[in-house]
Order: C-alpha cells, then sequence, then structure tokens
C-alpha cells in the first residue's frame, strides 16, 4: 500500500496523542485473584466460536506484565493509555460484592500510568460482561442497566481522580447487533427483538453511569462515550438505494447518536422494525436520564460500506460485504431489503477496505450535526499478517501507510473545523482479536504469543517520531 496524502502535517501542541486497549483481549490471568467469568470466556470455549478455538485465557498476559508494558508506551511517547476495565474482575457475578484485588489492580495500573506521565482513560466496558449478568438476561434485561450504575459508582468512588476521561461503553452496537442479533459476538443470542432490547439498556447504562460518576466525582467530571460509527454509501441516487443508506444510518448510528446527545429515539427506527418489538421496555424518563453531558465523543474508524436495495444474503460465519462476520441472521435488524455491495480494495488482514476519506466525511458530518461536542479518535488502526524480518524487526509498511493517511485525515478534518481532540491507535500490542481469535494483528507492537516477547514494529517506531515532533513523518522514515 501506498500513501495517497502528503507527509508533514503538524498538530497543535494540546492534541492528545495515545494507544488503545481492552481488557478480555490483552489481560488473560482469567481466573486469577477472584476474577469471574465473562460472557466472552463463555462464548470463545463454545465450539466453532471463535477461530482456531482460541480463548483470551492468556491473551497477552498483560495483567503480570503491566510494568514492562508501561515501559513501552513510555518509550514510545504516549501521552494517553486507553484502557478498559473488566466488569468480572472488580465484581465477578456483577451484582453483590466487590472483589478487592480486582480493584486493586486498576488502583495500581492507574497509578503506574500517571507516575510515568502517561493520561489514564478508562473504559467501563469493552464487552465482557460477567456471565451470571447473562444468565439473567443479559442486556436484554433492564436489571443490566442498573447494576452498571452500581458498579460505575464504586469505580468512581476507588479510582477517583485519577481518570482522565471516563468513557462509559465501547461500541454498543456490536454488543448489541453482534451479540444478540446475529450471534457472531458473545454471548451469541441471535434474537432480533433482544438486540433491540439492549440497544435500550446499553444507552441506559451509558446515562446511568455517567450521572453516578458525576455523583461521586462532581459536574465537571469528564464523560465520554465511544461509538463505531458506520460510515455508508448508496450504491447510486435512486430512491430505492438512498432508502437502503436510511435504514443502515437509522441501525448502525442513529440509534445511538439520538437518545445519547438529542434525548431521543429517531422516529424512522420504530417504523422499521415494527413487528420486531414495539419498544415497550423504554420507560418513562429514561431519554432524559441517557442524555448525560459529554465531555468528548469517541469515534472508531476503520472502513466504509456501500449499500443497495436487495435481497439480504445469508450467512455462513465468513467475513460479509459489510465488514462483519455473517451469521445466518443479520445483524441489521429492520434493515429489509438492504444487499451489501463489496467495496474496491486495498483490503487490511479483516477485509476492511482502506479509505481515509471516509474518516474526513464522518468527522465533518459529526462536526455539523452536533457542533459544540469535542471529539476524539477512540480507535483506528490496521490488521495486518506481520513476520518478524531476519533482521529481526517488524516491518509493516502496509500499516505504517494506513496510520499515515487516516492521521492526515483528522488533520484535514481540523482544518475545516472539526473540534478532534486527540487519537488513539489500535492497538498497543497484538492481541485476541475476538472471534478471529490470534489470527489477526493489529498492534504497533507485535507479540509472540508462545514467549510473551513484545518487539515495537516499524509503524510504532513511526508513531513515536510522530508523538515527538507532533508532524506527521514520512512513512519511509520508519524502516531506517
Amino acid at each position: 500500500m501506498t500513501t495517497s496524502r502528503p507527509s508533514g502535517r503538524q498538530f497543535p501542541a494540546d492534541f492528545l496523542w495515545g494507544s488503545a486497549t481492552a481488557a478480555y483481549q490483552i489481560e488473560g490471568a482469567f481466573d486469577e485473584d477472584g476474577r469471574g467469568p465473562s460472557i466472552w470466556d463463555t462464548f470463545s470455549r463454545t465450539p466453532g466460536k471463535v477461530l482456531n478455538g482460541d480463548t483470551g485465557d492468556v491473551a497477552v498476559d498483560h495483567y503480570h506484565r503491566v510494568p514492562e508494558d508501561i515501559a513501552i508506551m513510555t518509550d514510545l511517547g504516549l501521552q494517553a493509555y486507553r484502557f478498559s476495565i473488566a466488569w468480572p474482575r472488580v465484581q465477578p457475578t456483577g451484582s453483590g460484592e466487590f472483589n478487592q484485588a480486582g480493584l486493586d489492580f486498576y488502583v495500581d495500573l492507574a497509578d503506574r500510568l500517571i507516575a510515568a506521565g502517561i493520561k489514564p482513560v478508562a473504559t467501563l466496558y469493552h464487552w465482557d460482561l460477567p456471565q451470571a449478568l447473562e444468565d439473567e438476561g443479559g442486556w436484554a434485561n433492564r436489571q443490566t442497566a442498573l447494576n452498571f450504575a452500581v458498579y460505575a459508582r464504586k469505580l468512581a468512588e476507588v479510582l477517583g481522580d485519577r481518570i482522565h476521561v471516563w468513557t462509559t461503553l465501547n461500541e454498543p452496537w456490536c454488543s448489541a447487533f453482534l451479540g444478540y442479533g446475529s450471534g457472531v459476538h458473545a454471548p451469541g443470542v441471535t434474537d432480533d427483538a433482544k438486540a433491540l432490547a439492549a440497544v435500550h439498556h446499553l444507552n441506559l447504562a451509558h446515562g446511568l453511569a455517567g450521572r453516578a460518576i458525576k455523583d461521586v466525582l462532581g459536574d465537571d467530571t469528564p464523560i465520554s462515550v465511544t461509538l463505531n460509527l458506520h460510515v455508508t454509501r448508496a450504491a447510486s441516487d435512486s430512491p430505492e438505494d438512498l432508502e437502503a443508506k436510511r435504514r443502515i444510518d437509522t441501525i448502525a448510528n442513529d440509534v445511538f447518536l439520538s437518545p445519547m446527545l438529542d434525548g431521543e429515539y429517531p422516529k424512522e427506527v420504530f417504523g422499521d422494525t415494527e413487528g420486531i418489538s414495539d419498544w415497550s421496555f423504554v420507560q418513562d424518563g429514561d431519554l432524559e436520564l441517557i442524555k448525560v453531558p459529554l465531555a468528548l465523543l469517541g469515534v472508531n474508524y476503520y472502513s466504509t460500506n456501500r449499500v443497495q436495495h436487495g435481497t439480504p444474503a445469508v450467512g455462513d460465519g465468513t467475513p460479509g460485504p459489510d465488514g462483519h462476520r455473517s451469521s445466518e441472521n443479520s445483524a441489521w435488524t429492520g434493515a429489509t431489503n438492504v444487499e451489501w455491495v463489496a467495496q474496491p480494495g486495498p483490503y487490511t488482514a479483516m477485509g476492511w477496505n482502506i479509505e481515509p476519506q471516509g474518516l474526513v466525511d464522518l468527522l465533518m458530518e459529526l462536526h455539523e450535526r452536533y457542533p459544540n461536542v469535542p471529539m476524539a479518535i477512540t480507535e483506528n488502526g490496521a490488521a495486518f499478517y506481520d513476520e518478524v524480518s531476519a533482521d529481526g524487526r517488524v516491518h509493516d509498511p502496509d500499516r505504517v501507510a494506513y496510520l499515515h493517511d487516516h492521521i492526515d485525515a483528522v488533520g484535514e478534518a481540523m482544518d475545516r473545523g472539526a473540534d478532534v481532540r486527540g487519537y488513539f491507535v489500535w492497538s498497543l500490542l497484538d492481541n485476541f482479536e475476538w472471534a478471529y481469535g490470534y489470527d489477526r494483528r493489529f498492534g504497533v507492537v507485535r507479540v509472540d504469543y508462545q514467549t510473551q516477547e513484545r518487539t515495537v514494529k516499524d509503524s510504532g517506531l513511526w508513531y513515536r517520531e510522530l508523538l515527538r515532533t507532533r508532524t506527521i513523518p514520512n512513512p519511509e522514515s520508519a524502516a531506517r
């Protein structure tokens, strides 16, 4: 892959540079120090659910290697580290007693980050729901949202002012529609009505958790949420294709953006899902609770999609043209008569197309819609099949080019007025890539899964130079 954008763009002094990870993908120590089982422990042990039968039991052993990993962050020059807190590590069953050893782990992590001059950015939920809560209905059950608020309050009390930004949820679209719709993510449920109930209860959990944190730490406490907002284009300007795009935009983006930022659900979603749900799970006062003031909207971006009017394909578990693993049950609840069109390359190892312009378009659309809501890119990166070269280094020019062009795209959006405050590369370390196990590598640091040895890739060296100079380096500089 070659770059399509010039080097040399400079970023302001107060722009925040970081990297991101998720607890189940890196921590390991699945049964140590009182941690309870999560839905991903259960799902990954179910035959056929994860590629090669991989699990996160050991992952990249971050639980035992925090000092080593923070030393890598320091060497890279990270200003911030976005990590997630494993709910079952700090509250094994999702209700009742908290686990002091788990709480202590995250206090120690935050303290070590601060001592290294790195701002802790904590995500309260990155998909690892305690299995005991799923046994009671999971996110389709309103009680889970209420329990989440109790969990958030406890973390605010324990971590206090150590956290630079509190993020409630990561990609609730995936939790709801991949977890309860297509079933290709944990907990593996295929029930459209439950997927829609999960949407609302995740929204409610966001609002309740944000309010609980502010109640403990003060109204000025910065609250965020991270959404994987889909950039979807119509295959033509025909009314039918434009309606297909509208349906996807509604169920992909607006069911989260609208309640969280506008205090209402998009009216179209009720018609789109008529016959699936009457949305009676929305109770009086819920929408006011959901709309908690945000200090930052987290935006995760990887690729774009294209749709047209047509017949949805039945999936067989292989990657689909919508960018997600396919299933016999669609993840796109209510988006009937929508056909996904394969995108032109180049592609990453995930099969996702590479289109930096989509990030510009997304940021500008969000800026125009919500001009007073600052944003940060909380995930952006690319998976490739990296190899260690004879010189002992990992030369990953495709990833360097990907990061170069997407970071330049962020700068272009900022030049055009978008209020973007920071960028977090996904991911710091190679790790457990959910249903794809250890097959795909996203890290700017390679991990040998047999020895747990860490090696900074060329992309990591390139990112380090960017952070040092606040100027986008030439991609070729990384291999020197």
